[in-house]
């Protein structure tokens, strides 16, 4: 005897019943404290994918605190810098969670790969744009700001690199993890079925 049941997104999912999604996002939130600390490539870090991540899958205000809480838990150790660019750059970041909820509306890699690059893209404009602003690195002119936005476009290419290769590891792991755990409870993927990131899929359970 066989019947048909679907897998639930993790937005039908109370958070109390959750604790799977729970642990992915504290696993991410570790990694991004960790690997900030760690030597790297410039810009290169989990920081824009774990706002991302947050935002599709967290409730409430949550999506903001919890990737606010490891950006200033590894600015602390890093060292603080001047309040009005980190005021800039936490908004910047902040931004992705806005981009993660729209996304986590209807998962999917497009949707995915859609908020990595505009998050990295409003990111690279507003974080130069107030460094040319409020530091003296560029003059107080238009060749001035275009000076600022050419020299930012290595950090440009790794961010969004960091953040197209971070969305990927953090949302393809948790949708491994989901589907895996699925399988452990007896759920079976029929062959011609496919799953999409987030998105309701039908299983097939055997009942003895």
């Amino acid at each position: 005897m066989q019947f048909r049941a679907a897998i639930p997104s993790s937005g039908d999912l109370p958070m109390r019943n959750n604790r799977l999604l729970w642990l992915c996002a504290g696993a991410a939130v570790l990694l991004t404290i960790i690997l900030r600390l760690l030597p790297h490539a410039p810009n290169f870090t989990p920081v824009g994918a774990l706002f991302l991540f947050a935002g599709a899958f967290l409730p409430g205000r949550l999506k903001f605190i919890v990737p606010i809480i490891a950006l200033g838990v590894s600015d602390f150790f890093i060292g603080f810098y001047d309040y009005k660019l980190m005021f800039v750059v936490y908004g910047s970041f902040l931004m992705m969670s806005v981009l993660g909820s729209l996304a986590g509306r209807k998962v999917s890699p497009l949707r995915i790969g859609l908020g990595s690059l505009g998050g990295s893209t409003f990111f690279f404009f507003a974080t130069n744009f107030a460094v040319w602003i409020f530091s003296d690195w560029y003059a107080p002119t238009l060749g001035g700001l275009l000076s600022a936005y050419i020299m930012g476009i290595p950090f440009f290419r790794m961010t969004l690199l960091g953040d197209l290769f971070f969305s990927t590891l953090f949302f393809g792991a948790y949708e491994t993890v989901k589907i895996a755990r699925l399988y452990r409870l007896g759920y079976t993927l029929p062959v011609r079925v496919r799953i999409g990131i987030g998105d309701t899929a039908l299983l097939e359970k055997k009942v003895r």
